[in-house]
Order: C-alpha cells, then sequence, then structure tokens
C-alpha cells in the first residue's frame, strides 16, 4: 500500500464512521450550519439512498461538490450509475441530475466557491480532487 491509498484509508474510516454519521444526523435534524449540505445520491448496489455531508456548493442554479476522494468517492461511484440526486440546504431538498467533470481543475473550483473550513479539511484529508455539478431542475435555486 503506498502513502496515497493508506492516507485515503484512514481518512475515509474517520469521514464514514465518525464524522459523516455525526454530521449527517445534525443536518437532517436542522441543527448545523448553512455552509454544510446533503447529497442525497442512490446506492449502485442497494438502490437504497445514500445520504453524504457536502460543503454549501450552491451557485447560479448550480449545486458544486469537489469531491475529498477523486473516483473512490462511493457518492462519486453512485453518481457515475445513477445521475439523479437530491440535496438539502437548510430545511429545503433540491433535485437535480450530476455531472461528473474529470477535466475540471478543482483547486480553481475551490478558490471560486470560498468556503474557508469545508475547503481546508478537503484540503488537508482528501487524496484526488474531483469535481461534480449538479444541474437543479429548479432554475430559481438560491445562489450563496
Amino acid at each position: 500500500m503506498n502513502a496515497r491509498d493508506a492516507k485515503r484509508s484512514v481518512a475515509r474510516t474517520v469521514t464514514n464512521r465518525v464524522v459523516n454519521p455525526l454530521v449527517r444526523g445534525l443536518i437532517e435534524r436542522g441543527a448545523f450550519p448553512a455552509n454544510w449540505c446533503l447529497l442525497e445520491t442512490t446506492g449502485r448496489r442497494s438502490g437504497l439512498p445514500r445520504r453524504t455531508p457536502v460543503g454549501n456548493g450552491m451557485r447560479d442554479g448550480h449545486f458544486w461538490i469537489v469531491t475529498e476522494h477523486g473516483w473512490a468517492s462511493d457518492y462519486v461511484k453512485n453518481i457515475a450509475v445513477a445521475p439523479r440526486v437530491r440535496i438539502k440546504c437548510g430545511t429545503r431538498w433540491y433535485a437535480g441530475t450530476a455531472r461528473i467533470l474529470p477535466g475540471e481543475d478543482a483547486h480553481a473550483r475551490l478558490r471560486e466557491l470560498r468556503r474557508p473550513l469545508n475547503d481546508s479539511v478537503l484540503r488537508v484529508m482528501g487524496t484526488e480532487q474531483l469535481v461534480v455539478r449538479v444541474d437543479l431542475d429548479e432554475p430559481g435555486a438560491p445562489g450563496a
């Protein structure tokens, strides 16, 4: 196992077993800051809804995600199979179609999103950034 794989293994274990369950529960109850949202994908094997906390990337009718572990992220694998997603920001759910953008500059996208806490953690814990854009069904979805 190389250093990147080892880092990914540790980071994913901490994120998936400790951080995400706690943050997901707080977001679902409306008790977490507005700079975090929930991404709901359809499980590629189970067909069940899967919810993952993500930084608030709502901008001009799109929702932007910069992944922590690129193609190794389960939600990216789910999107590749079933691109219809939902996003909960605050108390509201938005539906849309996710598009994985491997040619997009992830670091430039992070600079545009300007989410200091989320983006700092992503840079420290992440092993491979990948950009995902969700085209929201509602053209009137708010910007952040």
